[in-house]
């Protein structure tokens, strides 16, 4: 069908900036129950069920962010970001997928050689047509394909509903889905996976400033062509914005263009779910890391409210075997020891002992490896099948401790206080309109 003319030079202004432009978490229960919600654009919609949010952002060392960029020139500021179109990725190595969409859509090609659209509500069909080329509905082509909401238009992908753009990028046997969003909208569908939307209202905003302060200093250093964050723990837990909760929304815009700055330039702003009474320096978990005030480590005496505030663990012996081996050392496993610790107790560096050697390893790498709760410890013995771990907290230590957060929003502290508490010497700053 074909569409009017003034809609087509809408659709052109979208397909070139999609063809220019640029470009940490573990689960615990929470609150199940969920409050009413509001589906944007949707009269009376069926809302799909979420998951607990989860309360930690971490990613993996070996896909860690290089370390703060130089500080700019005097005429270029660091913040001039407040409008900007993130791409998140959905999902990689798809054959085929089913897109809903509540109303009208329009799906075309990124150089508009081919376009139509779909009235009314419905599903899309898309797959991996051979030859390098993907098919979207009835629509062929070797070229991403854009699939645009109307206003007031929702996507539903993989039971998460989408308000943003999502564009369907061949690969070589299979494609890629990519959501082009506008960063508040993606704030919306982090937050509520990042941090429980039950919790109060300045925790929420703080969550919501470290989250765009930390989705803008990744956009200055995109590594991949087709997309700028993941939709997991390698970036931030995403499901899409379409679905919001009043409490996040509300943090969101109350916080709206606000970003957490130092010596005038974003860094990133890391956070995890409990630091056991104290964080750390991100050298610590990240040796290539450079210290900064921010990221220098914080006292905490707002934690111990948590469950996750201390732990025991029992962690099978075939996860540490597998690390172990697959980190270059043969042999049977022996005995697991703290050979390093920080000033807060939490160890950097552990000893692995086997019948054929030993060698010291990084306590992240076991942690994510295995899936220790923290590196905070009191206790690590390796009995018969079984490696018994105890300690406190939850997560990496960097940045800010969520339940922290939540402890001091408790007891009567603002946002920008918490902020403050975790981020030592930064500056909360206003993006440039």
């Amino acid at each position: 069908m074909k569409m009017q003319k003034s809609f087509l030079g809408t659709l052109f202004v979208s397909a070139v900036l999609l063809g220019t432009s640029c470009a940490v978490p573990s689960a615990r229960k929470t609150q199940t129950t969920a409050p009413a919600t509001k589906t944007v654009g949707v009269s009376s919609p069926e809302l799909v069920d979420v998951e607990p949010p989860s309360v930690l952002a971490e990613l993996p060392t070996d896909v860690q962010p290089d370390p703060p960029s130089p500080v700019p020139a005097a005429d270029q500021p660091a913040v001039d970001h407040a409008l900007k179109t993130v791409r998140v990725l959905l999902a990689d190595n798809q054959s085929s997928a089913k897109i809903e969409h509540s109303g009208r859509i329009y799906v075309y090609t990124q150089n508009l050689d081919k376009t139509y659209k779909v009235s009314s509500a419905g599903a899309l069909s898309v797959r991996f047509a051979g030859n390098g080329r993907v098919q979207v509905g009835s629509l062929k082509s070797e070229k991403p394909i854009i699939i645009e909401p109307a206003k007031d238009t929702l996507l539903t992908w993989n039971n998460n509903l989408y308000a943003g753009k999502i564009v369907v990028v061949p690969a070589q046997h299979t494609f890629i889905l990519v959501e082009h969003v506008d960063l508040e909208n993606y704030l919306y569908g982090v937050l509520p996976y990042e941090m429980s939307y039950s919790w109060p209202l300045e925790a929420l905003k703080a969550q919501a400033v470290a989250a765009r302060t930390y989705t803008l200093r990744t956009l200055e250093n995109v590594k991949n062509q087709h997309f700028d964050l993941y939709s997991d723990v390698r970036s931030q837990m995403y499901k899409g914005g379409g679905k919001q909760y009043p409490s996040v929304k509300q943090a969101v815009d109350a916080t709206k263009s606000k970003v957490l700055t130092y010596n005038d330039k974003l860094f990133y702003t890391y956070y995890h779910g409990n630091c056991g009474g104290g964080t750390d320096d991100v050298k610590s978990w990240n040796h290539g890391s450079k210290t900064i005030k921010p990221l220098s480590g914080a006292s905490c005496a707002y934690d111990k409210h948590s469950k996750s505030y201390s732990f025991k663990q029992d962690i099978p012996y075939a996860k540490v075997s597998t690390f172990v081996h697959n980190a270059g050392l043969a042999g049977s496993v022996k005995s697991v020891g703290v050979a390093q610790r920080t000033s807060t107790g939490r160890a950097t560096l552990l000893t692995v002992r086997t019948n054929k050697g030993h060698k010291n390893f990084s306590c992240n790498k076991f942690r994510l490896a295995t899936g220790l709760r923290s590196c905070k410890l009191t206790k690590l013995q390796l009995s018969g099948s079984t490696l018994h771990a105890a300690g406190h907290g939850y997560g990496h230590g960097i940045g800010m401790c969520q339940d922290g957060a939540n402890g001091m929003a408790k007891a009567g502290k603002t946002y920008e206080q918490i902020l403050a508490n975790y981020y030592p010497g930064s500056k909360l700053t206003t993006l440039k309109k």
